[in-house]
Formats: structure tokens, sequence, C-alpha cells
């Protein structure tokens, strides 16, 4: 029993270790209404965006009859789907990617050293978070939020790094 309490302080140690590494950025706040037979019963919904800018970063959404604890429940659905990134020079992205999620569709270019981030929405606060300083990214289509912003993860999970992409075709990195 002493071992099993050492242990879930551990993990509870590392999982706030991990939590604290990461930053958090509000993508949207909703205002959700419920009609009913006694009146109208209003809720939040907040979608937020977790990441620690060196390619790690997730979504998440979470819903509450406050807004602190909306945002608070999107937080921790966050800190469960966050996923790493492969970036190249610790400033782009390897290829070009599109992804669609809904009717949102969003399109990836790798950029210039120094040419900043050109994007805009929830796009912009993804990639700030993940790491990414030089890219182009641009929304096709629907512009709904949390689709742009799912649709922006996605497209940065289908990177391949080089080395990746070496071990897949039984190369050397040097060889491609």
């Amino acid at each position: 029993m002493y071992n099993k309490k050492q242990n879930d302080a551990k993990k509870d140690n590392a999982n706030n270790v991990k939590k604290n590494m990461l930053e958090s950025q509000v993508i949207s706040i909703g205002r959700v209404t419920k009609v009913t037979k006694g009146g109208r019963h209003f809720r939040f919904a907040a979608t937020v965006v977790v990441g620690n800018r060196k390619g790690l970063v997730g979504i998440g959404t979470g819903k509450s009859n406050e807004v602190q604890e909306a945002i608070r429940k999107a937080e921790l659905a966050a800190n469960k789907n966050v996923s790493r990134i492969a970036l190249i020079d610790n400033r782009t992205i390897p290829h070009e990617a599109t992804a669609k999620v809904g009717r949102a569709v969003v399109l990836l270019k790798p950029a210039k050293e120094g040419y900043g981030i050109v994007a805009g929405g929830a796009a912009r606060a993804i990639l700030e978070l993940a790491g990414i300083k030089d890219i182009v990214a641009k929304s096709l289509g629907s512009n709904t939020k949390l689709n742009v912003a799912k649709a922006t993860l996605e497209a940065l999970q289908m990177q391949k790094s080089p080395a990746r992409i070496a071990a897949l075709r039984g190369k050397k990195v040097e060889e491609l």
C-alpha cells in the first residue's frame, strides 16, 4: 500500500511538471442557450490550445455553467490530447500539408528563415504554441474556430521528419 502511494505521488508530480511546462491560450468562448419551459438556460463552451513552444501542442474543449470552469475543463482536455510535431531547425515544418475538418480546410507551407508566422485566428495560436517561427497558413472554406484549429493540428500531425522518411525508405538521411 505504501509503495502504491509513493508511485501515485510520483505520477502526480510528473503530471504537474508537464502541465506547468505547457502554456495555454483560449481560442474561443461561446455562450450556448437552451430554451426550456421554465425559461432560458445559459451554458458556456470554451476551446483552449496548449503547447510548450518546442514541438508539443494540443487542443481541447470544455463546457460548463461558468466561464472559468469551462476553460479549466478545456485545459484538462487539451493536456490529454498533446502531440509532438516534426520541426526543421526548430523553426518551420518539413513540407506542405493540407487538412480538412468539417468544411474548414487549412493549407500549411514552410517558409524561409525570418519570414515569421503568416496566419490568423485559431491557426496562428496553434502555430505559435507549437513553436513554429516561419510558416504560411491559409484557411480555406469555413472559418469556424474549432474546425480551423482541428484542421491545423491535423495538418501538423501529417508532417514527417527527414529522419522518419529515411527510415520508411530504408535509407540514411544523407541519401535523401
